[in-house]
């Protein structure tokens, strides 16, 4: 049974192969383009959730 735990620690082997296969598959340049989309994203959903909280505070008064 113990064969089947799966250690979900990541190692720096682990991170330069997903970086290696990052930059293989979208390029250099696309790169800096991929990482504003996710922080666009990333500031909407924070915009999100920040407004819905404050609209259940409202409701609760």
């Amino acid at each position: 049974m113990e064969a089947l735990v799966l250690p979900l620690a990541i190692g720096p082997w682990q991170i330069a192969l997903i970086v290696v296969v990052v930059l293989l598959l979208f390029g250099g340049k696309k790169i800096p383009e991929l990482m504003r989309g996710l922080g666009s994203g990333i500031k909407e959903f924070k915009d999100a959730s920040k407004d819905e909280k404050n609209d259940q505070i409202e409701e609760k008064k």
